[in-house]
């Protein structure tokens, strides 16, 4: 197992979590870079689900180690809960197998607060948040107004600079005709939950480094999907941080020039959360996947909002990533269709492109272009090779990786661990 980033390929949700469960076994450290708790990685492993918001889902495997780095935004009452819920599961956590990034920013109450409040203020222009306080928190680092993970170590200095940042924010609370946060309560939080995840906190660019000298192999778990990468995805609807491949390095500290393999992760079809375009949108295949039990959020809990295999993104996004090999996900879920279509272009104002315009408005205009495929209409939930695929749904392989421009070499045929395939 080489040093590999692992990174989703359209608007997050695209079943990482599993992928880097299922390549967690052939390395020896799995590092989160960006992202916060907004984000949600579900593993089933032997029967029982597990929900990951914060920590990397190598704390599934008891001898691996794991980091959460510089880039992530972490709220620590969140992690703490996420913490206690993974033990009561019998997952093993210490400061031996999980450490925290010093450099890391801490998401606030306030910033959760401010979030909501400055998404309500939107109105139909809203974006479609989780409310957890990400922008805000990514607002405050780009300000360099920001707490750090490093300020809790101190606790009288961590109650005054909580103290004087919750001020500054309930004034725009206040302003805006929003219930202000509790400083008083939010210090005592704070300073309670810094006294717990202490022991944890490391200067985790070290201990990257240190372990890739010792030849070490580390897997970096991407959050979200690169259409939701604050430069490269359909902005303003958008996170706020790099979710594609650049951001794992400088969110973990490592040299790009120590990675030796980027996977991309894409479900069979496209879904997303929240507003903004989506060009291959299908109502009918919405319904399906939601009758099915599948498509609701791991974080929020929404529907989320599901269509076609959209090419045109996928191609774009193993482009800027600099894909070497891509994971297909959910392939299962096309199980019973007599017919599987493709986005394989866009057509905008008449004239047919291959790649996703830059605005809102233009992508709003853009139709999809199809292709059709005969489906394979077989259960492959219970198949243990990638050799025993239909041969209708290995055409819908090829062309999709045709389309993609780079090869698959895995596959998720459920959603448990062993459901998982390696392409040959």
């Amino acid at each position: 197992m080489s040093n590999t980033i692992i990174v989703g390929l359209q608007w997050g949700d695209e079943g990482k979590g599993k992928i880097v469960d299922y390549l967690t076994e052939r390395s020896d450290v799995v590092a989160r870079a960006q992202g916060g708790s907004n984000a949600g990685h579900t593993v089933i492993s032997g029967g029982t689900k597990y929900i990951l918001h914060l920590i990397p889902s190598g704390i599934l495997w008891p001898e691996k180690k794991c980091v959460i780095g510089n880039g992530v935004v972490i709220d620590p009452l969140g992690l703490l809960k996420e913490m206690e819920k993974l033990r009561s599961q019998g997952v093993h956590i210490s400061p031996e197998n999980l450490l925290i990034s010093e450099h890391a920013h801490l998401t606030m109450p306030y910033h959760c607060s401010l979030d909501k409040a400055r998404e309500a203020r939107r109105g139909v222009n809203a974006i479609g948040t989780t409310g957890r306080g990400i922008g805000p928190t990514y607002a405050d680092k780009i300000e360099r107004q920001g707490l750090r993970v490093t300020d809790l170590r101190d606790p009288d200095k961590l109650t005054h600079e909580i103290t004087w940042r919750a001020a500054l924010h309930n004034q725009e609370l206040e302003s805006a005709g929003f219930e202000k946060v509790n400083v008083e309560e939010v210090v005592a939080q704070i300073v309670a939950a810094a006294e717990l995840l202490r022991p944890h906190i490391a200067n985790t660019v070290v201990y990257l480094n240190e372990a890739l000298a010792e030849g070490k192999m580390v897997l970096f778990e991407g959050a979200q999907g690169s259409y939701l990468d604050i430069d490269h995805g359909t902005y303003p609807f958008v996170t706020s941080s790099n979710t594609t491949a650049g951001g794992a390095c400088t969110g973990s500290g490592v040299s790009p020039r120590k990675i030796d393999k980027v996977i991309g992760v894409a479900k069979a079809y496209t879904t997303r959360v929240g507003g903004g375009p989506f060009v291959t949108e299908n109502e009918a295949i919405s319904d399906m996947l939601h009758n099915m039990g599948r498509e609701y959020g791991a974080t929020t809990g929404r529907a989320r909002r599901c269509g076609w295999l959209d090419a045109v993104l996928l191609n774009y996004a193993v482009m800027v990533n600099g894909c070497d090999e891509i994971a297909i996900t959910n392939l299962d879920g096309l199980d019973g269709l007599d017919e599987i279509k493709i986005c394989r272009a866009y057509l905008l104002d008449g004239k047919e492109i291959n790649h996703p315009p830059a605005t809102i408005p233009e992508l709003e205009r853009c139709e999809p272009v199809y292709e059709t495929h005969q489906g394979w209409k077989q259960d492959l939930s219970g198949l243990t090779n990638a050799a025993d695929l239909p041969p209708l749904a290995k055409t819908y392989l090829n062309r999709l990786a045709e389309l993609a421009g780079a090869r698959v070499s895995l596959l998720g045929i459920g959603p448990a661990r062993e459901q998982t395939l390696v392409v040959d």
